[in-house]
């Protein structure tokens, strides 16, 4: 009786001597006896018949997965900012356009545009309820192998304006919106426009506030009631309206000389804000700044969310020293009954200012404005 119970439980591969010990006490047991996971070499024979299976390492995958997410948040982050951009069809060719030149040239645009803004918001800033979109400032930004420049072109510039004979600068834009303004500029320097940015009232102050205002040193105490603003001398943290206010007062001796100097060095100041760390890493700053800047922002519809984020870099540069700024240089002024009193250029120095971006070439220094 014994020697057929030995051969019945050795069919099944189970040990002869199974009153020795209970296989329940074998977490393997089961494996055994489904043939699954069967040693050759017996019970207790060594490392292997006694070791547990190794569990497979999960952390790989979950690291893999949240890349993958992450990844997908970052593009389609990108695509989705992008998308908020305004687009308008700016840099169009013309008969007689001004062939490439090298390096990188945007055409910076601060406009009056009260969109956006309710009438509580355009009393609260002094900015007045007329309608449409003029110009308010216009800066010239170069990039490349001649360093970065930032050029200030006054707006009561008296140019030639195609179709129109000699004018102000700013009544490029109210003739013929940013098309015309474009190929005044391109007409008057001689540089092709690579690329436009355009922003109102309204995206002006929500930038600021987005990034916690901007710190500026003020020269000297300023009183404007026409721009809402009374500022004392020193360094300070600007908010949105008081920004603006910055930029768009005229309460000097010198009027709107000293104004494009205001808007080069607050311009500055912002980008460098908006790109420091205390920014980008936090998100209670970079996503609002993020969600103002492309939901008022104007471009062409050639450029797109990388091209404004390589702007900030290089204007970024110019405010840490890394290059230069300047206003086209003045000769005189002047006035006619329909363009009002007006500015003029130095032709001598503003060609040689104008000829060395077209040759992406440092500025002369006889040429920079103090």
């Amino acid at each position: 009786m014994n020697d057929g119970r030995q051969q019945r439980h050795s069919a099944y591969g189970r040990d002869p001597y199974e009153d020795r010990y209970d296989p329940h006490d074998d977490p393997h047991a089961g494996d055994q006896l489904a043939g699954g996971r069967f040693d050759q070499g017996g019970y207790g024979d060594g490392p292997r018949g006694g070791a547990r299976p190794r569990r497979r390492r999960r952390w790989p995958r979950v690291l893999g997965a949240l890349a993958a997410v992450l990844l997908l948040l970052v593009v389609g982050g990108y695509f989705y900012l992008d998308s908020r951009l305004k687009r308008e069809s700016v840099l169009v060719d013309y008969p007689g356009r001004v062939a490439d030149t090298p390096g990188t040239n945007w055409l910076i645009v601060g406009s009056d545009s009260r969109e956006g803004l309710s009438k509580a918001d355009q009393k609260r800033l002094a900015t007045g309820f007329a309608g449409g979109r003029r110009t308010d400032s216009m800066m010239l930004l170069h990039y490349g192998s001649g360093g970065t420049s930032l050029i200030s072109l006054p707006r009561d510039s008296y140019v030639p304006i195609p179709g129109h004979g000699s004018n102000k600068l700013n009544a490029a834009f109210a003739f013929g919106g940013p098309k015309l303004l474009v190929q005044t500029v391109e007409k008057s320097t001689g540089i092709r426009i690579d690329h436009y940015a355009e922003i109102g009232f309204g995206g002006f102050v929500g930038v600021v506030d987005a990034v916690g205002g901007v710190d500026i040193c003020v020269k000297d105490d300023i009183k404007d009631h026409k721009a809402g603003l009374d500022l004392k001398a020193g360094c300070q943290t600007l908010n949105g309206g008081q920004a603006l206010g910055y930029v768009r007062t005229r309460a000097f001796a010198r009027a709107d000389l000293e104004r494009v100097e205001h808007q080069r060095q607050f311009f500055a100041a912002l980008m460098k804000k908006s790109t420091s760390p205390g920014t980008m890493l936090n998100p209670f700053r970079s996503i609002p700044l993020a969600m103002n800047a492309t939901s008022n922002f104007l471009v062409d519809d050639g450029d797109h969310l990388y091209d404004l984020v390589r702007m900030m870099w290089a204007m970024k540069g110019v405010s840490g020293g890394g290059g230069v700024t300047t206003t086209v240089p003045i000769g005189g002024g002047g006035s006619s009954a329909a363009a009002g009193s007006y500015i003029t250029w130095d032709r001598a120095k503003a060609s040689r200012l104008f000829d060395a971006l077209k040759q992406d070439q440092p500025i002369p220094q006889d040429a920079i404005t103090k």
